[in-house]
């Protein structure tokens, strides 16, 4: 049987409320993504672009640091990835999560919230983070309510076991 785990990166609370049911619908390990230094008010104000911070819209090269590195995220055969949607991209924590482990032949499907946006070009910024022979996939936008049944539903669609 394949070893999985969710890892999540959720600001505001919302992506950690469906990565908790999500792991507790597959029973699997779960694991919050956290920066090491928190992101303010003005990082989050999603709604307006100009009043992003430059980590986030000015500079998608730029990587904050984690809070740590236990994941252990090079030890599961799978990966499903939660993060809020920023306009049609990954928070660029997630590629500081990516690029902190040896994913090589690993398996990553995302999943994400969102106040509007779909995944975009969110897997194009994503692979420069992994080796060549990881593989990210687009998963799901999961906004508004779930129940564990649904979500254990959505995870069977995925050939993950």
């Amino acid at each position: 049987m394949k070893k999985i785990l969710i890892a999540y990166f959720s600001p505001t609370g919302n992506t950690k409320k469906i990565a908790a049911m999500l792991a507790e619908a597959i029973n699997v390990d779960i694991y919050e993504i956290r920066p090491a230094v928190p992101y303010s008010a003005a990082d989050l104000s999603w709604t307006d672009p100009a009043s992003r911070s430059s980590v986030e819209m000015k500079d998608r090269s730029s990587r904050p640091a984690l809070a740590d590195t236990d994941a252990k995220a090079d030890q599961y055969d799978v990966i499903l990835l939660g993060f809020p949607i920023w306009w049609y991209v990954a928070p660029t924590i997630i590629n500081s999560f990516l690029e902190s482990y040896d994913l090589s032949g690993k398996r990553i499907i995302l999943f994400a919230t969102s106040g509007g946006s779909d995944f975009g070009k969110t897997v194009e910024g994503l692979l420069p983070s992994v080796s060549e022979t990881t593989v990210i996939e687009e998963g799901r936008v999961l906004n508004g309510t779930y129940t564990l049944d649904q979500l254990s539903q959505w995870a069977d669609t995925l050939d993950i076991w």
